[in-house]
């Protein structure tokens, strides 16, 4: 829980700093699209799962479309490589493999929390308790802007009501049931659900390219939950075949 709570403190401080030096697009597909296979390493690290070639091939399908979305929303928006070179880009880089690499911590400690019974509401409750903590510092020295108007109230609360305490309420439902490698991979819609908000909402056009991204998404989505089929003979098969008497009972 502690590892969760520093990593839940770390990680914002991470991703918005990497989306800042580099541009929306470049930090955004770095950070999500690293947060997939960091989980699966330290799975593999920790508990010495083996990762499957079904997790391998969601995973590979979900980072193709998230970095088509991104080079979709850099080409509409003529910004994405605005900030893109020096320090600036390798340091953004730097920070959203980071930021990657925290949320998986993150997300492989809440897991833990909970299958140990503790119920995924306090546990996410406490998580985010502690991380918010942490963070108190962070905006008593650079929080000013926030307080100094109503409307930035109005968005703080927005914010940390709906994304935050809905999405991660239901996120610690999802680690209850599968694993954190898992979670983090089908975590890859964000981007999807984004362009498509964006669409709908601030009326942006669907390039040829995010077209794709959204399609390799929903693939990978689909590679990820879909249970694979059982080899398994049925249980049903069995109790009907009739077993074949023995010599002793043929005499």
């Amino acid at each position: 829980m502690a590892v969760s709570a520093v990593a839940v403190a770390v990680f914002p401080l991470a991703f918005y700093s990497s989306m800042r030096l580099t541009g929306v697009a470049v930090g955004t597909v770095v950070t999500i699209g690293s947060a997939p296979p960091a989980a699966a390493l330290i799975e593999r690290v920790m508990d010495g799962t083996r990762l499957s070639r079904r997790w391998a091939a969601g995973t590979g399908l979900g980072v193709l479309g998230v970095t088509a979305l991104a080079f979709a929303h850099s080409d509409a928006t003529g910004t994405g490589t605005a900030t893109a070179g020096g320090w600036r880009h390798v340091a953004g880089i730097g920070l959203g493999v980071l930021g990657g690499a925290i949320y998986a911590h993150y997300s492989s400690g809440a897991a833990r929390v909970i299958r140990t019974g503790i119920p995924s509401r306090a546990t996410m409750g406490a998580i985010f308790g502690l991380g918010g903590l942490l963070l108190m510092p962070v905006m008593v020295l650079t929080g000013s802007t926030i307080l100094a108007t109503r409307a930035s109230l109005a968005v703080v609360a927005y914010l940390a009501l709906i994304p935050m305490f809905l999405g991660y309420v239901l996120f610690g439902r999802g680690l209850a049931s599968v694993r954190a490698s898992t979670a983090t991979t089908l975590s890859l819609a964000e981007p999807a659900a984004a362009a498509v908000i964006a669409m709908l909402v601030l009326h942006e056009q669907l390039t040829g390219i995010a077209a794709a991204g959204l399609v390799l998404l929903f693939a990978s989505l689909l590679t990820t939950t879909i249970p694979p089929r059982s080899t398994s003979v049925p249980m049903e098969r069995l109790t009907r075949r009739t077993p074949t008497p023995s010599r002793l009972e043929q005499a």
